[in-house]
């Protein structure tokens, strides 16, 4: 199944089956099960975005976006990411002023609509498992949250109903709240990491450097930039300072790129007698190497 018609099913399941809890909550009076309405309301929304920009994100590169449409990925993982921020935030506030002041529940009601919950979501969950891109993951993610959310409810709430300690409903509600908060802040990092071209995960510049100046023919590299569009592929744009042939050299230099996971690279050569304008950019110590240009 594709990742759209993934996404598109678990959007449909959601906004159903939060329309249904929303009722629920209101029914058996559990704040509990309102908290998972929100949640899972927030969840369908993102899911919403995050299907329209994921197949906005497959789109080819043209003249308007010459990198690709795979940010708009991204995008959608954010917007989603913050929904659920703000979310459980909300939530959190009115669990406590549950606390304060609590009120009576329906445990049966909770209890049916708990094992109904995390049927729904284990199968939304079972749909949107397998994802690559960023997107897909924190949409998988908040499935399997809710999963979880609802075993917690339905645990919580067969306690309730042979104690009757009602405290518990609004204690749960906090704590799925600060669960989701903390994946979601995680979440929210990595997409910005990505936004900020910060070099990806995963790769050592330094070590690059050392294996480029390890080819045959590489005299020296400088203006080393890498980043991803996507958190997925990485570009890379490269100096090389080159003797000899330099299309062996260039194609040593990408195959040593590619074995680093990076597919996309520019690559520029220059002699060594050429002085590189911009070398006053070189990053790395060449001193005592015997690199130096004439």
């Amino acid at each position: 199944m594709k990742s759209e018609k993934k996404i598109l099913t678990a959007f449909i399941l959601n906004l159903a089956f939060s329309v249904l809890e929303f009722f629920g909550g209101v029914f058996t009076g559990s704040v509990a099960i309102l908290s998972d309405a929100l949640h899972d309301l927030g969840d369908a929304v993102s899911i919403g975005i995050s299907y329209c920009f994921e197949k906005k994100s497959k789109k080819q590169p043209d003249d308007k976006y010459t990198y690709g449409y795979g940010r708009y990925s991204l995008l959608g993982g954010a917007v989603t990411t913050l929904v659920l921020l703000f979310g459980s935030v909300a939530v959190i506030i009115g669990a406590v002023g549950r606390i304060l002041s609590p009120r009576g529940i329906n445990y049966d009601g909770m209890i049916i609509f708990a094992v109904a919950g995390a049927a729904v979501n284990f199968i939304a969950a079972y749909f949107t498992h397998g994802g690559h891109s960023k997107n897909q993951k924190a949409v998988n993610l908040h499935m399997l949250e809710d999963v979880l959310g609802w075993i917690v409810v339905l645990v919580g709430a067969i306690v309730m109903r042979f104690t009757d300690f009602a405290l518990i409903d609004p204690l749960m509600s906090i704590g799925v709240s600060v669960f989701i908060f903390i994946n979601a802040a995680k979440n929210l990092k990595e997409i910005t990491d990505v936004f900020l071209e910060k070099t990806p995960e995963g790769i050592n510049i330094s070590e690059l450097k050392e294996h480029i100046l390890a080819v045959q023919g590489v005299i020296d590299v400088h203006h080393i930039h890498l980043w991803s569009i996507n958190g997925e592929s990485t570009y890379a744009t490269v100096h090389i300072v080159a003797q000899g042939d330099f299309h062996s050299v260039k194609d040593s230099v990408r195959a040593e790129l590619r074995e680093h996971g990076i597919v996309h690279a520019t690559i520029e050569t220059e002699s060594p007698s050429e002085h590189c304008i911009e070398e006053s950019c070189k990053v790395h110590n060449t001193a005592g190497k015997g690199h130096h240009h004439h």
